[in-house]
Parts: C-alpha cells; sequence; structure tokens
C-alpha cells in the first residue's frame, strides 16, 4: 500500500472500523511512518450526534478519542508488513479537552508516531477547528494478528 491513504475506499482497506464507527473521512497529509492529518465533518446525521442532550449538541469525548486513535491507526497500518494485523489501543496515558466538538464542526485531525516498534507503540494527537487546538493526548498500543482478535474463521480481512 505505499500510497497516500485519502480516499475513503484505501481508508476502508486499512481500518476494520465500519459505519456506524468509521470516522475517518479523508486524509489531507500523510508521511509514512511519521505523520498523518486528516478530516472529519459531524453533521447532524451522525451516529456520534444522536442522544446529546446539550444545545447546541457535541460530539461525546470517547467519540474523538476514538477518532484520534483511528487516523493514528491509518498511520500505522498503512505500512506493507501490517497486513493482516490490528492497532488496539492499550493505554491513553494523556487526554486534554479545551473544548468541545459541535455539531456541523469540521475537524482536522493531526497524529505523529512518538515510538513504534513490532509488537507496539505511541502516537500523539490533536484535534483542530479553525486554527484552535480543541483537543490532544497520547496513546500507546499494541500490534497483533487479526486472527487474535477476530478468530481464524471470521472473514473478516
Amino acid at each position: 500500500m505505499n500510497h497516500t491513504p485519502d480516499s475513503p475506499s484505501s481508508i476502508l482497506g486499512i481500518l476494520p472500523h465500519r459505519f456506524p464507527f468509521l470516522f475517518v473521512d479523508r486524509v489531507t497529509e500523510f508521511i509514512p511512518g511519521q505523520r498523518i492529518a486528516a478530516t472529519k465533518r459531524f453533521s447532524a446525521d451522525d451516529e456520534a450526534a444522536r442522544g446529546s442532550l446539550l444545545p447546541p449538541p457535541i460530539i461525546p469525548i470517547g467519540i474523538l478519542l476514538e477518532l484520534v486513535t483511528q487516523v493514528g491507526a491509518v498511520l500505522v497500518m498503512e505500512r506493507p508488513e501490517m497486513a493482516g494485523k490490528v492497532a488496539m489501543i492499550l493505554q491513553i496515558p494523556s487526554a486534554h479537552v479545551q473544548r468541545p466538538v459541535q455539531i456541523g464542526d469540521t475537524v482536522r485531525v493531526e497524529a505523529e508516531v512518538v515510538k513504534i516498534g513490532p509488537r507496539s507503540g505511541e502516537l500523539h494527537g490533536a484535534i483542530w477547528h479553525e486554527g484552535e487546538r480543541l483537543a490532544e493526548g497520547t496513546m500507546r498500543f499494541a500490534i497483533v494478528e487479526q486472527a487474535q482478535i477476530l478468530g481464524e474463521k471470521s472473514g473478516v480481512g
């Protein structure tokens, strides 16, 4: 996969997530093994928007953390040697939200590799809206064979 994963179909080829739990709309920058930037527009039709009781509705913090980790997973899992593997969050040692994301916001998500090995790694990520940093954090992840998680006969792959 030695190309920029900028289309929805290439993102689907890297991440195991599907609707309604796939949050990455488009990759806008990509430096293999180092850095990635992507966008996500949260609309009123988004599953992430359902259930918010606040006016205006906001996106839950857990969804924002998942968005950052999905963008980071595209960066890490795009490498050819990652075929048949998935990244799993082990720990989020730091996460800070300065302002909530609202329905209608288009956010820019950035992630960069802090360190990576054959079985684990660490990423730092941030979410931006109109030049303002809304959230940032660090995550640690494991890299495992899909078969270990999904089972040999799952049909996923």
